[in-house]
């Protein structure tokens, strides 16, 4: 079976998209109050260029990509091997390269992906507004515009997660909204 092809059943794999889902919001919740700690900080800092703020944001984007990415490709890795090791002493064989093997192993490359596309969308969305500074924008506009694009993708997220799980999805996406003014408001309060 090809790769393609094991990628697209792990997809249709009900536990994997599961797990996946929980890899790219809980990361891209981080990765967006990430961004929105950058910016306000940026901003406050005197930071004058929109070209500035987008530099530290991708080396954000960077280091949490890679992060999510590492981190759940070790952890899976981890985490199915024990489980093979635990099947294979129930069964008393060897279950190298055979179904199981092949469908775990897709099913960690789904969930590295997802992981760490959700930081990527986290930040870079909410970085969009600094490469329109000085061709409209002012440093503190596009400030606030990108904090309400933070503050959207988190209720975006908590509105998806609340409607999978049946919870009103309005009351979800204005809790995880709420994090982003947190720490908005938060940053604005920092000393220095």
């Amino acid at each position: 079976m090809s790769f393609q092809r094991r990628l697209r059943q792990a997809l249709g794999d009900e536990e994997v998209r599961s797990i996946a889902r929980r890899y790219f919001v809980s990361n891209g919740f981080d990765g967006t109050l990430t961004c929105i700690g950058i910016v306000v900080g940026a901003v406050l800092s005197g930071v004058t260029e929109g070209a500035t703020v987008v530099k530290i944001g991708l080396g954000a984007a960077v280091g949490l990509g890679t992060s999510a990415i590492w981190s759940v490709w070790e952890i899976e890795r981890a985490e199915t091997r024990a489980e093979i090791l635990r099947i294979e002493r129930a069964m008393l064989t060897d279950l190298d390269d055979t179904r199981v093997h092949r469908d775990q192993q897709s099913a960690r490359v789904v969930h590295a992906a997802m992981s760490g596309l959700g930081p990527l969308i986290g930040i870079l969305i909410p970085l969009v507004p600094f490469l329109f500074v000085d061709a409209g924008l002012t440093i503190v506009t596009a400030a606030l515009v990108s904090i309400a694009l933070g503050i959207a993708i988190l209720g975006t997220f908590g509105a998806y997660m609340g409607s999978i799980s049946g919870q009103r999805w309005y009351v979800a996406a204005g809790r995880m909204a709420l994090a982003g003014l947190v720490v908005a408001i938060v940053n604005v309060f920092l000393p220095g």
